[in-house]
């Protein structure tokens, strides 16, 4: 059972990144899934989070307009977009996933598993 998160790397500042994250061993379809970061020095945080179904979203309020997740329950794999990105972005992002029904307030989210480095350069 596991999230493998990728698509991370170099961007500057304006740019834009597509993150996937795969699961392996599991369905992602009875779960709602969440994206966090994690910068140097600092706390892990919540990004976004998408419902089962995947028509509601939440993301937390420094990336609205800029980032959008996804997902495709067929493939078993979650996205998210990052457009606009800022140095203030710069951080391990990481997915995760919730059976909680108080997720949408990134609760019950099991966060683990490598993620994946995205570096904004001003």
């Amino acid at each position: 059972v596991q999230l493998q998160a990728s698509g991370g790397g170099l961007v500057q500042a304006g740019g834009s990144l597509g993150l996937s994250c795969a699961a392996s061993g599991f369905s992602l379809r009875p779960y709602h899934m969440g994206w966090f970061r994690q910068a140097p020095g600092q706390e892990r945080e919540f990004v976004a989070a998408i419902s089962r179904s995947g028509g509601t979203q939440y993301n937390t309020n420094s990336v609205k307009g800029r980032f959008t997740i996804s997902r495709d329950n067929a493939k078993n794999t979650v996205y998210l977009q990052m457009n606009g990105l800022k140095p203030e972005d710069t951080a391990v992002y990481y997915c995760a996933a919730s059976q909680n029904v108080q997720w949408h307030l990134a609760v019950g989210f099991n966060v683990r598993g490598q993620g994946t480095l995205v570096t904004v350069s001003s």
